[in-house]
């Protein structure tokens, strides 16, 4: 562990936190120092928990939400709250001088995105949102392969993330709520597809987006329903489309194809990598074979990999995603790329709502 680290709290014991409480150990550069929580067994049995398996090399805390923004031995603070809490605790973070790593969907709208990217600018703090895989080194390799004459140019972009839900996810999962996510599968999962098809297009806005729930889903504890599958088709100048399906309803997948009018990619696993080595992704090639009577499709396949750890190891992407904030933490040279990406997810995650209320019917991004 570095002589300098970023001093973190966690404002949430939700689930995911695990996985960056061992990213954040294995950053060499940061170290959880508290967990808040609505109570304090709650929060000391996560740290009991995550000190078990991962054990931080020092001290963690329990702590009330206001309690730990009040503390002076934090930096940056980690925030996994529901969507419709979010707002309230990023403003009370930035208020308090804390750096702020916040889970998406940022936020329940733009307006408040905005609110909330603005307030942590004029405190001098840095906002970012928990995308991981916008910090894995896959993605220098992609963008080689995308400008690569034998891909051409970049005709359409296809993305697809989704898991099957059970009846007890449906009944008691906040994602299926909608005071606490009020995006559902949209939010979750669709965030990520507008989020790769951002990088794909080097962060330039579709024109017009048109959007469909497909299937609604409503919680036990709910006070209305949310999306439950869901898909999309954006626009963008130049005449390049993209489209993504995203569900809690459908198996487990996380696939990517990004088609030129040469060659295709293809990856496998764009938002959490295969448990191995190697983050891998195809460039494809094939030709209609023509000979007298046998036509067929030759396979023209090139199997491409960035070399990286196993996911969770020393230079995994949530781990590049903590090593990075703490940088900006200890370091103070804010970095706008972060805020300006962010809202811009929002940004199309709303005109994919207000499509979806206008059944479909293509809208402007705004």
């Amino acid at each position: 562990m570095s002589e300098a680290f970023c001093r973190w709290g966690f404002l949430s014991t939700a689930a995911i936190g695990r996985k960056n409480w061992k990213a954040i150990r294995l950053s060499g550069n940061g170290r959880v120092v508290a967990v808040a929580s609505r109570s304090a067994e709650r929060a000391q049995k996560f740290i009991d928990e995550c000190q078990a398996e991962v054990p931080m090399g020092g001290a963690v805390e329990a702590a009330a939400y206001d309690q730990l923004l009040a503390r002076s031995d934090i930096d940056a603070v980690y925030l996994p709250l529901p969507t419709g809490l979010r707002k309230e605790w990023v403003l009370k973070a930035a208020a308090a001088g804390k750096h702020v790593l916040c889970e998406k969907p940022v936020a329940v709208n733009l307006d408040d995105a905005i609110e909330m990217v603005s307030a942590c600018r004029d405190a001098g703090v840095q906002f970012m949102d928990g995308v991981m895989f916008d910090h894995s080194s896959r993605l220098a390799g992609l963008r080689g392969s995308l400008e690569a004459e034998s891909f051409g140019r970049l005709r359409r972009i296809q993305t697809h993330f989704s898991f099957p839900g059970d009846e007890s996810f449906t009944a008691s999962n906040i994602r299926a709520q909608r005071q606490l996510e009020p995006h559902g599968c949209l939010g979750d999962l669709g965030w990520y597809c507008i989020r790769f098809t951002l990088w794909v297009m080097q962060a330039q806005l579709p024109e017009k987006v048109s959007a469909r729930t497909i299937t609604r889903l409503e919680g036990d504890n709910s006070d209305g329903s949310v999306p439950g599958e869901f898909s999309a088709e954006l626009q963008f100048p130049g005449g390049v489309s993209a489209g993504f399906y995203c569900s809690f309803l459908t198996s487990n997948q996380q696939t990517a194809t990004l088609s030129g009018d040469r060659g295709y990619l293809a990856i496998e696993d764009f938002v959490l990598p295969f448990y191995d080595a190697e983050l891998k992704w195809t460039e494809n090639n094939h030709a209609l074979e023509i000979d007298n009577c046998r036509w067929n499709f030759g396979r023209h396949t090139r199997s491409r990999s960035v070399w990286e750890y196993a996911a969770g190891e020393a230079n995994s992407q949530e781990v590049n995603m903590v090593r990075r904030m703490a940088e900006i933490a200890l370091h103070g040279n804010l970095d706008d790329r972060y805020p300006e990406i962010a809202i811009k997810t929002q940004q199309i995650l709303d005109a994919c709502r207000r499509s979806d209320i206008a059944d479909g019917q293509p809208v402007l991004t705004e």
